[in-house]
């Protein structure tokens, strides 16, 4: 706990920020607990030490309806997202952890993909909004792992990486999935899907369908990908394309 008003304080930190970036090599930060200070503090921290990434963790909870499952509209949310970036600087390297996604796409994968189509027809996430500056995840350290305070389905993990590996938005993969849990050749399977067609953090999203066992999305017009149970789909993929990836109820082409 430390005063992040304190003149002192800020200087100090600049300073050790600076001799991270250029004597040990670190070029980006991660602001943990960025709800716990300000963004305009934060703005100072980015503009004075000048990282070619930032990226800060915003966590608050969804909206939730009567039936404990979140509303369908998340504006105010990822509006919250959205104004932290502006704040420190909308054309700088600052970004936010794509929270509205990760919450939504927790629930989506249960039955409900309908979710991933937002009430304007794009991403329901910050990614419909400001992919460039949208840092999507399927779980953290947090979320996952040990402390498991808001895990991914466990059994759909692969769909999670799915959806973020293909959409716009700049997609992290989880230690834990990646080294510890056996995913390791499907996620690297899907990085370089994402890298050989140039998917990118503005990539073009088109919803083709969004149902309860079936989300179908065309990304750049270069990648389909498909979530949920539904096989016959077929007569919705578009003549040339080819299975490319293919695991527990997921599909890219």
């Amino acid at each position: 706990d430390i005063d992040h008003l304190n003149p002192r304080v800020q200087k100090e930190l600049v300073e050790w920020l600076n001799w991270l970036r250029t004597d040990v090599g670190f070029d980006g930060w991660r602001f943990d607990f960025a709800k716990g200070y300000s963004a305009d503090v934060a703005k100072i921290y980015v503009d004075r030490s000048e990282p070619s990434f930032a990226v800060a963790e915003i966590w608050t909870s969804l909206a939730y309806g009567g039936d404990g499952k979140p509303n369908l509209n998340q504006d105010p949310h990822r509006q919250e997202l959205v104004n932290w970036v502006n704040k420190v600087g909308g054309s700088g390297p600052a970004t936010t952890f794509d929270f509205t996604t990760k919450g939504i796409l927790n629930v989506a994968v249960e039955g409900e993909l309908w979710r991933l189509r937002g009430t304007d027809g794009k991403a329901p996430g910050m990614i419909g909004w400001w992919p460039a500056k949208a840092v999507t995840f399927v779980d953290n350290h947090d979320t996952g792992s040990t402390r498991h305070m808001w895990p991914f389905p466990s059994d759909r993990v692969m769909q999670g990486y799915a959806y973020i590996l293909t959409h716009p938005g700049t997609p992290c993969i989880f230690y834990d999935h990646f080294f510890d849990w056996g995913l390791k050749e499907e996620i690297d399977r899907l990085v370089s899907i994402r890298t050989r067609q140039g998917i990118h953090s503005e990539s073009k999203l088109q919803i083709m369908e969004a149902d309860a066992d079936l989300y179908l999305a065309e990304i750049d017009s270069k990648v389909i990908v498909k979530l949920g149970p539904r096989y016959d789909v077929g007569h919705l993929i578009p003549e040339g394309f080819k299975v490319v990836a293919h695991g527990n109820d997921y599909a890219v082409w």
